[in-house]
């Protein structure tokens, strides 16, 4: 990280993991970052917003579908934070922050696929696909791989329980 920017807050965001019935994770490639990397959900936090609130309303804005087609399976309690790398500093959100401090929940998708929609007000993603939990960390840009093992391994039960509609 570059040190002219060590001073600036992080910016804070919730994220999803969302699985599937078949325990599959959903991932998008951004529309603003053309490459080969792709992401879960997330999105800042607006100032005064819960994080659990934040999530559902990135998931309503980036695939459109709300609460009455998801389940909270569990959340980290903590803030997970990345850096920017030094090409990307000034250049994401204003130049206001130095990367992003992450409220991570991992999230049952009740409905079924075509329910997921790209195509809101403000598009996000090009594409999407659901892929296998131990996939993630390989298709990640490479700066926010730390957070994505980090992630399977903390959410690994909701994975791998035997019962994927129950909450734990």
């Amino acid at each position: 990280m570059a040190a002219a920017s060590s001073h600036l807050p992080y910016r804070p965001c919730a994220g999803i993991m969302l699985l599937n019935s078949e325990n599959r994770v959903f991932v998008a490639r951004r529309m603003d970052h053309q490459s080969q990397y792709w992401q879960m959900p997330q999105g800042g936090i607006n100032d005064g917003e819960d994080p659990e609130n934040a999530a559902i309303r990135e998931l309503e804005e980036e695939i459109d579908i709300g609460p009455d087609q998801i389940r909270v399976l569990d959340q980290i309690k903590d803030w997970i934070r990345y850096d920017l790398p030094d090409d990307l500093q000034g250049k994401i959100w204003n130049g206001q922050y130095r990367g992003q401090k992450q409220k991570w929940f991992c999230m049952r998708f009740l409905g079924e696929d075509h329910m997921i929609n790209l195509d809101t007000t403000h598009p996000e993603f090009l594409e999407w696909k659901w892929v296998k939990p131990d996939e993630l960390v390989r298709l990640v840009i490479p700066f926010k791989t730390h957070v994505y093992e980090m992630l399977t391994a903390r959410f690994r039960h909701c994975y791998e329980q035997n019962n994927p509609q129950q909450p734990r």
